[in-house]
């Protein structure tokens, strides 16, 4: 959105250096990318309910990873793990895979979940796969 008024802003100031194809590809390009945000949002939200979480829980930031820990069934403290650099990429797989199981998919679907979230997200989100604690 911050790209969306910038790119407003210098054309309101007649700005030399932009031009209109170029405002209007950032503004294209800022919509499309609010747009997957907003439905990654709601495939994580899906999720979260679909575990018996709050699904506004994914919007709050640490407390999200706190209850994706939950759902994994990985204890809270991992939460300091998330803190570190370099061990936060493998407590992020080994929650990710958690999770997949809890869901009954494999530790692919994890790896997945971790590497490419905005794709296996909606799948686990809309999909038929059930939470079983």
């Amino acid at each position: 959105m911050t790209t969306f008024l910038a790119t407003a802003l210098a054309l309101a100031q007649d700005e030399p250096n932009l031009s209109p194809i170029g405002a209007g590809f950032f503004t294209g390009f800022t919509l499309v990318w609010l747009a997957i945000v907003v439905f990654e949002a709601a495939a994580m939200w899906r999720v979260f309910t679909k575990a018996g979480k709050p699904g506004w829980a994914i919007i709050v930031p640490i407390y999200n990873i706190i209850v994706m820990l939950e759902i994994a069934g990985k204890p809270l403290w991992w939460f300091l793990l998330m803190l570190i650099p370099l061990v936060n990429i493998v407590v992020a797989f080994m929650v990710m895979i958690g999770i997949a199981e809890k869901f009954g998919k494999s530790a692919g679907f994890g790896v997945g979940l971790t590497l490419l979230g905005f794709i296996f997200f909606p799948i686990l989100a809309f999909g038929d796969a059930e939470y079983r604690p």
